[in-house]
C-alpha cells in the first residue's frame, strides 16, 4: 500500500494507487529510453474528489525526476465553450518563451495555421479550416518535442476540455506512436455529451489500459486519518470518517482538515459531530459557510467563478463593485477558508497575485449558488471588462452568450464579430453559439437576415441540416445584397445536394433563377444547376441536360467565372459522354486565363467549391491531357497544404495525385497517394462521396498492379460494395467492382455487376469507355460463354473509343478486340494497340499491350520491352506474366 505521505491532498489520493504509480512509471521509463521511443496515453477516470488530480501531480514528480519536460493544462466547467483554452493552456508556455522567429522556424509551414488558434498569431481572413488547425497542432508538438524531449502533457478534468481541444487530442493519440510524447489525463466518467463525448472515446481507446480509480477502503481511510489528525485516532472515530465521506480522497481531506481546525478529539466520542462538519464542505454546506465569511467574500467569491481563470483582486474588484482594499481582505479569507488558492507554480506560470479555487467541487458549487440575475449581471461586466482590456470580442463572448438577452444592437455586432474571429481561427462551433445568441437577442431585421446567413456559412462543414434551416431562413426575409442572395442561394443548393436532396436543389437553384435578370448572378446559378445534375450519380439524367448545358455553353466566350464554369461543365460532360476528346480539351482550354486558374477560381475560393476544379482536372485527365491535369491536381495539393486544409479538400487533392499516377502508369505512387488520401477520408467520415473515390481508384490501382487479395481486402474493410453514393466517382464504380469479382473468381457475381454498369452508365449517357470501362471487361468475361455478345460489345468499345478519338481509349479498345481473336488477327490488333498505347501517356496499358503481343506473337524482344516497362510502373502481375512466358519460350 502506498502509505506513510504527508498532510496534502495530493497525498490522500495517492493511498491505495500503487497499480496507477506503476502504470504512470513504466510509460515515462519507456518514453525516456531515446528519441525513437513511441508516445502514448494514458486516461485514469474516477469520480469528482477520488483522486485524479494526485497521479497527475505524482506524474510530475516522476517525470521531472527522470528529466522530462512536463507541461500542463486543466478544463473548466464554466469555459467548455471557449475553443481551444485547454490546448492554449498546454502549449503556449512551451512557445511564449520563444522569440517570434523561432516559434516561426519551431512551427514552419503550420505557423499561419496553428499559431492563431495558440493565441501566437494574428488570424488570417476567412474562415479556417478546422480539420487544418487541428492537423496544425499536432505538427506542433512533434515539432516542439524536438526541443523539449523526453515531453510529457499532463491535462487535468478533461471532460471539460473544449471541443476544439478534444478534436485535436483525439488526432494527436492518433499519431503518438510517431513522436516521443506521454499524454496523462484524468476525467470524469458521463460528463461529456455529444461530439465532446465521441472525441473522449476515441482517445480513451488508444490509451493504455488502466483500471477506474476507486474510493478508499476503510483501512486506507484510517491510515490516512492517523497521520493527518495523530495516531490516537480510534478505531470507531476512523470508521465513521469513512462512513461520512464514502473513502472519496478529496471530501476526507477537506473534513480531516476541519477536524484539525476545530480541534476535534479523534475518538468515538467525538465522531458523532463528523457529519455536520462534512456537510459544510461540501454542497449547500459550502454555501452556507460562504455567507457567514460576508456580503464582500460571498461578491468576491461569486465573481471569481464567473471568471473562472485569470482570477485576480483587481479584476475581481470591478466585477464584484468592491473597493480595492475590501477585494483584497476578502481574497484572504477565502484563502485561510480552504475556497481560494494560489495556483501552484509547478503547474503553470500564473501572473502575479492570480488566485484560483482549492477544487473544481468548490468553483462549481460556488457558480451555482449565484442567482441566474446576478450571474447575468456579473457576465455582462466580465464581457465589458475583458473587451475593455483588448483581448478582442472572441474572449469575451462566453460572458456575452451568457448576458439576458434585450434587444441591444451592440452585444449583436459583438457576437457577430466574435463570431469572425473564432471562424477565422477554426472554431465554427463557437463561431455557430455566437451567431445562435445574437438572433435571441434579437437584432434588427436588416441586421438578422445577415445573421442568418453567416450561420449557415458558419455550418457549413459541421451540420448540414442546421445550414439548411439557416440558408432558407435568410432566403425567405429581405435584407440581402445581391451578391450576398445569390451566394447564399447556392450554397443552399451545395449543401442540399451533399445531404443527398438533388430535387429540392434544382427547384431552389431555379426559383431564383427565374427571379434573375440576364448576367453573371444569373449564370452562376444556371452553372450550379448544371453541375449538381452532373455530379450527381442516384438517376437518370434529364433528357435535356446535355443539349442546354450546350447551347448555353456556345453563348459563352469566357469572359468572366459564370462562363468559365459552364465552359468547364460542358467539357466535363463532353467528356463523360464520350464526345471527341480535343472539343473536350477545346471548352477546358477557354476556362482558364492564360492556361492558368482564373482569379475567384482557385482551389481555395469558395464561391465555387472544389467540385467544379476537379471536373476540369478529370476532363483533362481522360483526354489525355495529363500534364494539365498532373499540374491543377499538384496545385490543389500544394495550395491546401500550404493553407492547411487537412480534412477532405486534402484528400481529394491526394486522392487525385494517385488517379495522376495511375493514368500516368506510375502505379506505386498512385497506391502511395490514394492510401494516404484514404487515412485522411478515415478522418472526416465514412460513406461521403471522397470516400468512395478514393476506395475506388485504390482498388483499381490494386488490380492493375496484380495485387488482387490486397485489392479485395481493401474493398471489404472500406465497404466497396453497393448500395453505391449518390454523387459520381471515376473511374465508375460498378465497371471496377465487376472487375474485382472476376479477378478473385466470382464470375457470375462479376458479370452481374458488369451489366449493372452498363445499364447505369447508359442512363446517364456516359459512353466514355475510358472512364466506364465495363465494357472491355464483360467482353473479355463473355467471351468463352457468349462469343457473339462479347464480338458485339467489343465492337462498340472500339466504336466509342474511336469516337473520343484518343490514343488510351483506342488503344484499349484494340487491346479487347485482340483479347478475343486468334492467331495473325490478334497479333495484328496487339501491334495496333501497341502503337496507341505508346503514342498515349498511359505507361501501364502500354507495357500491357506489349506483352500481350509479345505472347500472342511469341516475341521476346517484345516480352523483353514489355517487361521493362511493367517493372518500371510496378506492375508486379504483368511483371509475372511476362517472366513466366518468357520462361516457357526459352
Amino acid at each position: 500500500m502506498t502509505e506513510a505521505r504527508p498532510d496534502t491532498a495530493a497525498s490522500a489520493s495517492l493511498w491505495e494507487r500503487d497499480a496507477e504509480i506503476t502504470a504512470i512509471t513504466e510509460a515515462i521509463d519507456e518514453l525516456c529510453v531515446d528519441k525513437a521511443s513511441p508516445g502514448s496515453v494514458l486516461v485514469f477516470t474516477g469520480e469528482a474528489g477520488v483522486g485524479k488530480t494526485a497521479l497527475l501531480i505524482e506524474a510530475r514528480r516522476i517525470a521531472e525526476e527522470r528529466g522530462c519536460g512536463v507541461w500542463y493544462a486543466r478544463g473548466g466547467e464554466t469555459v467548455t465553450s471557449v475553443p481551444f483554452n485547454v490546448v492554449r493552456q498546454l502549449l503556449q508556455p512551451g512557445l511564449m518563451g520563444l522569440m517570434e522567429e523561432e516559434t516561426r522556424e519551431y512551427l514552419g509551414d503550420w505557423y499561419d495555421i496553428a499559431g492563431p488558434a495558440l493565441g501566437l498569431a494574428e488570424p488570417g481572413e476567412g474562415q479556417a479550416d478546422p480539420q487544418g488547425v487541428c492537423e496544425g497542432l499536432v505538427a506542433a508538438v512533434n515539432r516542439l518535442v524536438r526541443r523539449a524531449w523526453p515531453l510529457v502533457l499532463l491535462i487535468d478534468d478533461i471532460h471539460w476540455a473544449d471541443q476544439e481541444t478534444l478534436h485535436w487530442l483525439s488526432a494527436l493519440a492518433d499519431r503518438l506512436t510517431e513522436m516521443c510524447v506521454l499524454v496523462v489525463v484524468a476525467r470524469r466518467p458521463g460528463e461529456a455529451t455529444g461530439e465532446r463525448a465521441r472525441h473522449l472515446s476515441r482517445i480513451a481507446a488508444k490509451a493504455r489500459p488502466v483500471s477506474t480509480l476507486n474510493a478508499l477502503t476503510p483501512k486506507a481511510t484510517a491510515g490516512l486519518t492517523r497521520a493527518t489528525v495523530g495516531r490516537h485516532a480510534d478505531d470507531p472515530f476512523c470508521r465513521e470518517v469513512w462512513a461520512v465521506t464514502g473513502g472519496n480522497a478529496y471530501n476526507t481531506v477537506e473534513l480531516l482538515a476541519k477536524v484539525k481546525d476545530c480541534g476535534l478529539e479523534p475518538v468515538e466520542e467525538s465522531a458523532g459531530e463528523l457529519r455536520a462538519l462534512n456537510r459544510s464542505a461540501r454542497g449547500t454546506g459550502l454555501v452556507a459557510r460562504l455567507e457567514e465569511l460576508g456580503v464582500e467574500a460571498t461578491r468576491f467569491a461569486w465573481a471569481a467563478a464567473i471568471l473562472h481563470t485569470g482570477i485576480t483582486v483587481d479584476i475581481v474588484a470591478r466585477l464584484a463593485s468592491l473597493p480595492r482594499a475590501s477585494a483584497v481582505q476578502c481574497a484572504e479569507l477565502l484563502t485561510s477558508a480552504r475556497i481560494l488558492t494560489e495556483p501552484d507554480p509547478a503547474n503553470r506560470q500564473a501572473d502575479a497575485g492570480e488566485l484560483e479555487f482549492v477544487h473544481p467541487l468548490i468553483a462549481t458549487a460556488v457558480y451555482d449558488s449565484i442567482p441566474p440575475g446576478i450571474r447575468t449581471a456579473f457576465h455582462g461586466v466580465a464581457a465589458t471588462a475583458v473587451t475593455e482590456s483588448g483581448r478582442g470580442a472572441a474572449a469575451a463572448s462566453r460572458h456575452l452568450i451568457e448576458v439576458h438577452p434585450d434587444g441591444e444592437a451592440e452585444l449583436v455586432e459583438q457576437l457577430r464579430a466574435a463570431a469572425a474571429e473564432h471562424l477565422a481561427v477554426g472554431a465554427p462551433e463557437a463561431a455557430r453559439r455566437c451567431l445562435e445568441r445574437a438572433l435571441k437577442e434579437p437584432p434588427q431585421p436588416d441586421i438578422r437576415v445577415r445573421v442568418l446567413y453567416e450561420l449557415g456559412c458558419a455550418t457549413l462543414l459541421t451540420s448540414p441540416a442546421t445550414t439548411i434551416e439557416y440558408l432558407r431562413s435568410a432566403l425567405a426575409e429581405p435584407g440581402l445584397d445581391s451578391d450576398e442572395r445569390v451566394d447564399a442561394v447556392f450554397r443552399l443548393s451545395q449543401v442540399l445536394l451533399h445531404n443527398n436532396q438533388l430535387h429540392e436543389a434544382v427547384r431552389t437553384l431555379d426559383a431564383e433563377i427565374g427571379r434573375l435578370d440576364p448576367g453573371p448572378a444569373r449564370l452562376r446559378l444556371q452553372a450550379a444547376r448544371y453541375m449538381w445534375e452532373g455530379v450527381h450519380a442516384g438517376e437518370e439524367l434529364p433528357p435535356t441536360h446535355s443539349q442546354e448545358l450546350a447551347a448555353l455553353a456556345a453563348t459563352c466566350t469566357g469572359r468572366d467565372n459564370s462562363e468559365r464554369a459552364l465552359l468547364i461543365l460542358r467539357g466535363f460532360d463532353a467528356m463523360t459522354r464520350g464526345e471527341n476528346a480535343e472539343e473536350v480539351v477545346e471548352f477546358c482550354d477557354r476556362a482558364l486565363v492564360n492556361g492558368r486558374l482564373a482569379p475567384g477560381l482557385g482551389w481555395t475560393d469558395t464561391e465555387w467549391g472544389i467540385e467544379l476544379l476537379l471536373m476540369l482536372a478529370t476532363a483533362y485527365a481522360y483526354a489525355d491531357r495529363l500534364d494539365r491535369a498532373e499540374s491543377l491536381y499538384t496545385e490543389a495539393l500544394r495550395t491546401y497544404e500550404s493553407a492547411g486544409w487537412s480534412g477532405g479538400h486534402l484528400a481529394l487533392a491526394h486522392a487525385y495525385v494517385g488517379l495522376g499516377h495511375r493514368l500516368r502508369g506510375r502505379l506505386r505512387d498512385a497506391e502511395a497517394s490514394l492510401r494516404r488520401s484514404l487515412v485522411l477520408a478515415e478522418g472526416v467520415g465514412r460513406g461521403l462521396p471522397l470516400y468512395w473515390s478514393t476506395t475506388c481508384n485504390l482498388v483499381d490501382t490494386l488490380l492493375v498492379r496484380g495485387h488482387v487479395e490486397e485489392a479485395w481486402a481493401v474493398a471489404e474493410q472500406y465497404n466497396f460494395a453497393p448500395p453505391y453514393p449518390s454523387t459520381i466517382v471515376l473511374p465508375e464504380p460498378r465497371s471496377v467492382r465487376g472487375r474485382l469479382l472476376l479477378a478473385v473468381g466470382r464470375t457470375k457475381d462479376g458479370i452481374n455487376e458488369l451489366e449493372a454498369a452498363e445499364k447505369a452508365t447508359a442512363a446517364r449517357g456516359h459512353h466514355n469507355t475510358v472512364t466506364a470501362t465495363w465494357g472491355g471487361a464483360l467482353a473479355r468475361a463473355l467471351a468463352t460463354e457468349d462469343p457473339r455478345r462479347a464480338a458485339e460489345l467489343a465492337a462498340t468499345v472500339r466504336r466509342r473509343a474511336e469516337r473520343f478519338g484518343t490514343d488510351t481509349a483506342i488503344g484499349e479498345a484494340l487491346r479487347v478486340e485482340a483479347s478475343l481473336a486468334t492467331g495473325r488477327k490478334a497479333a495484328s490488333l496487339y501491334a495496333q494497340a501497341v502503337t496507341y498505347l505508346a503514342a498515349s501517356p498511359s505507361a501501364y496499358e502500354h507495357a500491357a499491350a506489349r506483352v500481350e503481343y509479345g505472347i500472342a506473337n511469341r516475341s521476346v524482344s517484345e516480352l523483353g520491352r514489355g517487361l521493362t516497362l511493367a517493372e518500371s510502373c510496378g506492375a508486379d502481375g504483368l511483371v509475372r506474366q511476362a517472366r513466366e512466358e518468357l520462361a516457357r519460350i526459352g
